[in-house]
């Protein structure tokens, strides 16, 4: 009989605007952490994120994701962002305190959730940035690059090339990688998506895991 991957641990937080929930599938050995927020309407059982999460933990990688307090409360009508900011800082801080601080961290999500990944990347102090289906622009047409060129970490873009909030450019940090045939849904790619995340999360946290070595050592140098 083949192993099955162990349940996905659910654990309600407290945060200053309602309980939030984190969704956690651990792995064995983890040498990162990857966190992810679910899209404004949506949920963290959306195929893309539920799919990462089945596939993380067994490539070293442990995955939380965070159902924001409207979510939790039954509600689809999204919080303003800064709400929504000042949840995600404090649920990726008791995430990392649960699974465990020295983990390199990578966070992100899908649509809404990407956006809120990609404003608090400096206050959460992530090492790179994950984003499925990233809304370049609003339904009223207001470009959000901004929000993209603020992130200062190495960032994964996975974007259908129907989608209908744009395709984000590349840059040496930023890559997008284009899921054809597939809008802002991204339906019937999960396989695709998650294959192309782990390869790149692989890459990103053996480059996490060298300069924090390199670190330890210059601080153990200073210090003799």
């Amino acid at each position: 009989m083949a192993d099955r991957d162990p349940p996905t641990e659910q654990r309600l937080i407290d945060t200053v605007r309602g309980p939030a929930r984190l969704h956690i599938d651990r792995s064995d050995e983890p040498h990162g952490l990857l966190i992810l927020g679910h899209g404004a309407g949506g949920s963290v059982t959306a195929p893309d994120l539920a799919a990462l999460a089945a596939a993380a933990p067994r490539a070293g990688i442990s995955v939380v994701r965070v159902e924001q307090p409207y979510r939790v409360a039954g509600r689809r009508s999204p919080a303003p962002a800064a709400q929504l900011d000042e949840v995600w800082v404090a649920a990726v801080a008791a995430a990392r305190a649960r699974i465990g601080t020295a983990l390199p961290l990578v966070v992100g999500g899908r649509s809404s959730g990407a956006r809120v990944a990609a404003r608090t990347i400096h206050a959460t102090a992530a090492s790179g940035l994950l984003a499925f289906a990233f809304p370049l622009v609003s339904p009223r047409g207001v470009s959000r690059q901004h929000e993209l060129d603020a992130v200062d970490v190495p960032v994964l873009i996975l974007q259908g090339d129907r989608d209908r909030f744009g395709l984000p450019g590349q840059t040496p940090q930023r890559r997008v990688h284009v899921l054809t045939g597939a809008d802002h849904a991204l339906r019937g790619v999960a396989a695709e998506l998650s294959a192309v995340a782990l390869a790149w999360l692989s890459e990103l946290l053996a480059d996490a895991h060298h300069w924090r070595r390199l670190r330890s050592r210059d601080d153990r140098n200073r210090l003799q």
